[in-house]
Order: C-alpha cells, then structure tokens, then sequence
C-alpha cells in the first residue's frame, strides 16, 4: 500500500500578470491553492506582479500565452502539454480566450483536467469571434463570475447549467474596510489629488475607455448644478488619447475645469474610497461583475451604478445603492443628489448594511473555497479546506463613527 500523500498539481494559464481582476483572481487562488497544500503552478507571459506569487510558494513559468498569433497560439500547445507531463498536472485552469484555446488541445492525451473561468460577456460580431470565443466554454467545468455571465454562456455557447459553477469574484476586506485606513493615508492622498476643503467627493474610478462611462457623469455633474460637489476620475487612458482629450473638452466647454479632475491613478484605492461621498460607476455596457460597486460598498461608501451586468447582483437596490438605467444622464444625477442628501444617520444605516452584505458574499476566502471546491470536485475530495475565516461580526460604535464620520 502507498502511504505517500497526494500533492495536487494546479496550473492556472492567465495572458499576463498585470493590473486586472482576472489577474487578481490567480494571484489569490494561487496563494490559496500553496495553503491547501497543493503545488501551484502560473503560467503567464510576466509582468510586475510575479514577486507576489514567488513570495507565497507558487511556481511562475514564462511562456508567450498572451499573443493571438495563430501560429504561437499553436506553438503553445506543444508547451503548455510538455509543461503539464513534466510536473504531473492534475488540473489545468485557463482564465483568458487565447490561452484557453491552447491549454484545451494541450490537455488532451494527458491526464489533466482542463476547466476556465469566463470573466465578461464577451463581444460576438460574428462567426468567427464566435469561435474564438468559444474556447472559454470548453472546460469540463466552466466558472462564470456572475450570473449574468452564466446566462451570457448558456444563451451564446448553448453550455449546459450542470457544466457551470458561478464563483463571485471576492476582495480582501481586511484591505477594503473603514478602519483600516488611516487618518495619515487620508491626508497625504487628499493633498496629491488637490480636493478642495469641504467638498463633496463625487469618485469614479474607471479606465478612460468610453463604454465605462465618463462622459455620461460629466454631463451629470453638470445637471446637478451643485457648487459643493468635486469630480475625481481615477483612471488612465491605456493610450485611448482620443477619448481623454474628447473628455477634457467637454469638462471645458461646460466650465467644469474647477468641480472634475481626471487622475491617471491611485495607488492607494481604500483611501480613495473613504475620501469619496458618492462613488458612481455609469459603464454603458454591461460588465460581467464589476469590482468598483463591491469594493465601494465594503468601504461603506454609497454606489450609484448602472442597471445592468454584475451590478444588479452586487448591489441591493434602495439599500445599499442606486441602479440607474445606462446613458441616462439625468437618472445619474437624480440618484447622485438623493445620495448626497442622506443625513448621517441615514448614511451609517447604508454603510452599515452595504459593508454586512460584502462581508457575507464577496469576500476573497469565499471565492477561494468556492474555487478550490471546483477543484476537490474533479479531484474527488483529494485536496484539503482552504484556510476559513472566522463568520462576520456586527461593527461596534466606534468602527461605526468612524467610518461614517
């Protein structure tokens, strides 16, 4: 009989390791994957974030599985299959399109698994980006971020309900929470980004490509007609120059210059969140979860987002946020003066609950267990519990001040 332990071997496939919530996604099941006491392996095409994966055990290979070149995509395959015999995968998860397409044909005559996680309602403009795409439903389990993007797969890829798990993205709320931000961080990031004294913060936090939104705040904050009120947008352009300097002359044809200010970016998001009044995100299009109304409300801020996508699972509507149609200016400017009316109590009460209902959804351990669930199903319960964190307790009165003061 052999008494050697069984260690897992899981191998993510995500394009690069940059910013992202894909990204952020492997980065936090691989950290879960080392505490479960399996052998983590990510591959990617690099970027900064690889420290953090090598500071927790995991294993990073550097392969080119970014491109969407045909003829690398086909070369990966022989790679992605010699990788996946040599250190004895068990399960192989693609997080992206292209890598998904090799990692499916390398996973054959192998003993691997092959699963994917699809993290948005992907454009089809045709049989082709049809095909493309598809590669993203060819997982013998596939993981889908939201059920909207679960409906978005059985209506598009005809994939069977038994064939998807929906696992909510999750976020670090010891990071995104009231009281771990302090009164230093505050400061230092309310003089870099030049907030007038007194104002109420109207923060939108979003890349500057135009179906997330901004031109649709602007002639928002414009409506309102508020002397009170300050814009941040907290984005870069990613070199979408085009739609920056669309933006900038619109906020100067309506006098905006003093109330709106873009920022290219923000290391410090928690902070941001608790200098804001108001967090708004307006994406046109609807977004297959979308961090920004999670992250808000486990700052205890009040969200008004568009009523579509992940945001109509996210937010609890007239409780812990707005839902307003999209491209409705005056819908966001009638929601963003209703949330800037609150009074404190009112705005604890919000807080209060919007931070309970993060806390019990989604949470990075949640999607942890939940992901490492998928693997325990296809590993037939051969892996370890991840880590658990102790159940949700009410804030006391002093948290509570001092997040909503």
């Amino acid at each position: 009989m052999n008494d050697t332990p069984f260690e897992p071997v899981i191998m993510q496939i995500v394009p690069e390791l940059g910013a992202g919530g894909a990204e952020q996604g492997c980065i936090d099941i691989a950290a879960e994957i080392v505490r479960a006491g399996a052998k983590s392996i990510v591959v990617s095409n690099g970027g900064f974030r690889v420290p953090e994966l090598l500071r927790f055990g995991a294993v990073h290979i550097n392969l080119p599985v970014h491109s969407k070149n045909p003829l690398i995509m086909w070369r990966n395959i022989g790679r992605l299959q010699k990788l996946i015999r040599r250190h004895k995968v068990n399960i192989v998860h693609a997080r992206s399109r292209a890598p998904a397409w090799s990692a499916y044909k390398a996973c054959r005559n192998t003993d691997a698994h092959f699963i994917t996680t699809c993290h948005a309602p992907y454009n089809i403009s045709g049989e082709a980006k049809r095909l493309y795409n598809r590669s993203i439903a060819q997982g013998e389990i596939v993981i889908a971020i939201s059920n909207y993007v679960a409906e978005y797969l059985k209506t598009n890829y005809a994939l069977a309900p038994e064939k998807i798990r929906v696992i909510p993205r999750g976020i670090p709320i010891e990071r995104f929470h009231p009281t771990a931000v302090t009164p230093e961080r505050l400061i230092a990031l309310s003089r870099e980004f030049r907030i007038p004294e007194g104002s109420n913060i109207i923060m939108m936090p979003a890349r500057l490509t135009r179906w997330k939104g901004h031109h649709i705040l602007v002639d928002a904050i414009e409506k309102l007609e508020r002397e009170d009120i300050f814009c941040l947008m907290i984005g870069a352009d990613q070199g979408r120059n085009e739609y920056r300097r669309e933006l900038e002359q619109t906020i100067a044809q309506k006098n905006l210059g003093g109330k709106i200010r873009i920022v290219d970016h923000c290391n410090d998001m928690p902070a941001a969140y608790m200098l804001s009044t108001v967090v708004v995100s307006a994406s046109t299009n609807p977004e297959g979860f979308g961090r920004v109304p999670v992250e808000a409300q486990a700052m205890g801020r009040p969200i008004v987002a568009t009523d579509h996508g992940g945001a109509q699972e996210t937010i609890l509507r007239g409780q812990t946020g707005w839902l307003v149609p999209p491209n409705d200016a005056p819908a966001l400017a009638k929601a963003i003066e209703e949330a800037l009316s609150l009074n404190p109590m009112q705005r604890a009460v919000l807080a209060t609950r919007s931070m309970a209902h993060v806390a019990a959804h989604f949470t990075r351990e949640k999607m942890a267990e939940a992901t490492l669930g998928v693997y325990a199903e296809l590993l037939q319960g051969r892996l370890r519990s991840p880590m658990r964190i102790e159940p949700f307790e009410q804030f006391t009165e002093s948290q509570r001040n001092r997040a909503f003061g």
